[in-house]
């Protein structure tokens, strides 16, 4: 049975920034803003529309969802909506799936904020997950309320990074 974790963050970016960087730059963005965790990401399949596989290679000697022993996964795109602003990425190979895991899944949802006046988006995040079988190791159970977890933390640390280039680049101003 698929289980989920839900989380939401809000940042000050306008939708088409974040989306832009989500969708386009992933591969490239991840590493930057969580080198403790991810050494480095490729395309290993196609031009990061639906159906592109990205493999991460996580940094060594570093805990990624909890376990230490996770040395890389590759990620599909197995969901990609412009117009609903939805981005999902499936494992596919390595990581979760040698820790117990039969499907592993994390969703994106970008929503403009209500109020016009702001350049705000919320991101909505979904770890779905199906465990191989039970029993299942006490340590395997937490991994999708860590990958939440870092999750939210890649979104603001997206904002972050995105706000300090685009100010420095004087694509965006802070009021």
């Amino acid at each position: 049975m698929i289980k989920e974790v839900k989380g939401q963050a809000k940042v000050s970016l306008g939708l088409d920034v974040i989306w832009k960087s989500l969708t386009k730059e992933l591969q490239f963005i991840i590493p930057k803003l969580m080198p403790e965790q991810v050494e480095e990401g490729h395309v290993l399949e196609g031009d990061g529309g639906l159906g592109t596989v990205f493999l991460f290679n996580f940094s060594q000697g570093n805990e990624v969802s909890g376990i230490k022993t996770l040395r890389y996964q590759k990620e599909k795109i197995v969901e990609l909506d412009e117009t609903l602003h939805l981005l999902g990425l499936q494992v596919v190979e390595g990581g979760h799936l040698d820790h117990s895991f039969s499907y592993y899944k994390t969703t994106f949802q970008l929503t403009a904020a209500h109020d016009a006046a702001t350049a705000e988006t919320i991101v909505d995040v979904t770890v779905a997950y199906e465990f191989q079988a039970e029993p299942v190791k006490a340590s395997h159970t937490h991994m999708p309320s860590i990958t939440m977890a870092h999750s939210l933390k890649f979104v603001k640390s997206l904002e972050s990074y995105l706000l300090t280039n685009l100010v420095a680049a004087g694509s965006l101003t802070t009021g």
